[in-house]
């Protein structure tokens, strides 16, 4: 009996089975990312490509990670939160991580200005906006508010375990397998690179968005932020021993984007006009949140998705100034191999891209269905 209703089945079974394998290769197959943002929002330039990371199929987001740096970690996580609620992916972790820079603090900053010269932009610790730049925040507060969010309050909480633990975990669990796309300030993966001497080594590739070299000064005024300091930049800045940490770790392999391909780069009223034009969640939340500042953190997850909308890129040395003088968070570099020799590392540096492609590619991730929770 047993041996006909193989016979009779078996086809079947193998076709099951077969599928089965298949769509366990597919799932296999598909990129494993951790997103590190200083998730300031709602929307923005923060969530903005964090939204275009889970609209990709191909792509699994195997959780976010969150520290201060544009705003605070507690309301940025709170933001981030928020975003996931509202298009339906309550299903991706989110982490919490570090609260303050490693050892950089407000009232150090200050008394830098007070030696070198006012910053143009100081993140959370910002306490009025140049006139030039029009955007919405808060009353100034600290590290503990929450203020009150125009996107609604969110139900959800942030994971227990901390940011740099499960950093170090999933890369122990998945080898050679995570790509890491740092698209905020550097604090939460120096702490998993000191915690854990394996971890950057067992990452497969870091993708890091910020530092900034010769940047070709813009027609609108976020070219004030580097057109008197051009290796002056905000991730690098905040938090310059951590960047300095990263940048000396032994990646497999490491991408940097700094602020000058971005320098091309707005999202537009016009892209805001045709995201909205979808009208699905996700490109309402895009369309009601979005501010027209440079591509920054969307070019870093552009050159991830796609390496080939790059038309230029150098390996340099690379490193930040962590002296306490007027290069204070500058970045450094020399000519490939060429540095002093103090620990400091290769990096692919990004340079030029295709704006067109980019902007292509942000309209088609931010405008398409929803991608369908992974939640059981």
């Amino acid at each position: 009996m047993t041996f006909h209703l193989v016979r009779k089945f078996g086809f079947w079974i193998s076709v099951f089975f077969a599928c089965g394998l298949f769509i366990g290769t597919v799932e296999a197959a598909k990129r494993k990312v951790i997103i590190d943002q200083d998730a300031f929002g709602p929307g923005g330039p923060n969530l903005q490509p964090i939204l275009m990371v889970l609209q990709s199929p191909d792509v699994e987001v195997l959780g976010i990670t969150i520290e201060s740096g544009d705003g605070w970690q507690k309301e940025n996580a709170a933001h981030t939160l928020r975003m996931l609620e509202l298009i339906g992916r309550t299903d991706i972790p989110v982490f919490a991580g570090a609260t303050y820079p490693l050892t950089n603090t407000a009232e150090a900053t200050k008394r830098w200005e007070a030696r070198y010269g006012t910053l143009f932009y100081k993140g959370a610790w910002t306490e009025q906006w140049p006139k030039e730049v029009q955007v919405r925040r808060p009353i100034v507060h600290g590290p503990e508010t929450i203020p009150p969010m125009s996107e609604g309050e969110t139900a959800w909480q942030v994971r227990p375990e901390i940011a740099a633990n499960f950093l170090i975990r999933k890369v122990r669990e998945l080898p050679g397998e995570v790509s890491i796309l740092a698209l905020g300030p550097c604090t939460n993966l120096a702490l998993a690179v000191r915690l854990d001497d394996t971890f950057a080594a067992q990452a497969k590739e870091i993708i890091l968005m910020g530092g900034s070299f010769n940047p070709h000064p813009a027609g609108n005024a976020f070219a004030l932020e580097y057109l008197y300091s051009p290796r002056l930049e905000f991730n690098f800045r905040w938090d310059p021993e951590a960047a300095h940490i990263v940048l000396h770790a032994p990646w497999r392999k490491l991408v940097q984007v700094p602020v000058d391909p971005t320098t091309a780069t707005l999202f537009s009223a016009a892209l805001i006009k045709k995201i909205a034009a979808a009208d699905t969640p996700l490109a309402r939340y895009v369309a009601k949140y979005a501010e027209s500042f440079p591509m920054w953190d969307e070019l870093g997850a552009a050159v991830w998705f796609d390496p080939a909308i790059v038309t230029r890129r150098e390996t340099l040395a690379v490193d930040v100034d962590t002296d306490s003088g007027a290069g204070y968070g500058n970045t450094l570099s020399w000519p490939a191999g060429k540095g002093p020799g103090l620990g400091e590392r290769d990096a692919e540096v990004i340079f030029e891209v295709e704006v067109a492609t980019l902007e292509k590619l942000v309209l088609q991730l931010l405008t398409s269905p929803v991608q369908a929770s992974t939640q059981r």
